[in-house]
């Protein structure tokens, strides 16, 4: 007998839009929901359902995505006419691997715009508890610098805590949507190779987590896994 699966809901409490096609929400779910830091959630409206890696930290109320639109997919612009009072489908179990491998004691984290998802949350879970011993090098990379929503919060646990470094980049500077931009250009997986020789990154105590777009994944695979690096990874599709 074929068994229907178990869904929950989650209202959501708040939605910020950082452009016209990437926006924040928080969830709050109706039932108690634990995850590890870097792991996933299920959404879904009108049966239609897709993971969305959480950007909060666990020990956080409220469960944190960050969602861009896409236009010809299925669940994007459904959920992009929601605002608050609104609710999705939940699935009552995280799942997912993509999480902080301890052995190690450099951590290169390489994302490309919502790819920051399960970074934020396990730099937010490791740094309020007062984590020791390890170092953090994220690399973000976007088209353009509206398309960072965690800009400031980044930047301010990079001075609050020196085991964390940040690299932003931008990979249109010539356009209207960057202007005033003064921070690094070019495309974030190019860029790697520079950043692990200016770091001292050695493949021996560092692991590589790359979570965005696939073309960014296996170029970064391609680059770094003949030189002995462990590379994680996690995909984000376009049919959404």
């Amino acid at each position: 007998m074929m068994r229907h699966a178990v869904l929950t809901k989650a209202r959501i409490v708040e939605r910020r839009d950082a452009t016209r096609e990437l926006w924040l929400i928080k969830l709050e779910p109706e039932a108690p929901y634990t995850f590890k830091p870097g792991q996933y959630c299920t959404i879904g409206v009108e049966g239609i359902e897709r993971a969305y890696s959480i950007v909060s930290s666990p020990e956080e109320p409220l469960i944190e995505l960050i969602i861009g639109l896409v236009s010809h997919g299925e669940l994007t612009p459904r959920l992009y006419k929601l605002g608050a009072g609104a609710e999705v489908s939940l699935r009552p179990k995280a799942k997912g691997l993509f999480t902080l491998e301890e052995k190690y004691v450099n951590h290169l984290m390489v994302a490309t715009t919502t790819g920051i998802a399960p970074f934020m949350s396990i730099l937010r879970y490791y740094l309020r508890r007062g984590g020791a011993g390890k170092r953090f090098y994220l690399l973000m990379g976007v088209s353009h610098q509206d398309e960072l929503p965690y800009k400031e919060e980044l930047e301010r646990m990079a001075r609050e805590h020196p085991c964390l470094r940040v690299l932003l980049t931008v990979s249109r500077p010539q356009a209207e949507r960057n202007r005033g931009w003064t921070g690094r250009t070019g495309r974030i997986n190019v860029l790697v190779e520079e950043y692990i020789k200016e770091e001292g990154l050695a493949p021996e105590d560092t692991v590589v987590y790359a979570c965005g777009h696939p073309g960014m994944i296996q170029d970064i695979k391609e680059r770094l896994t003949p030189r002995g690096f462990r590379v994680k990874e996690e995909r984000y599709w376009k049919e959404e």
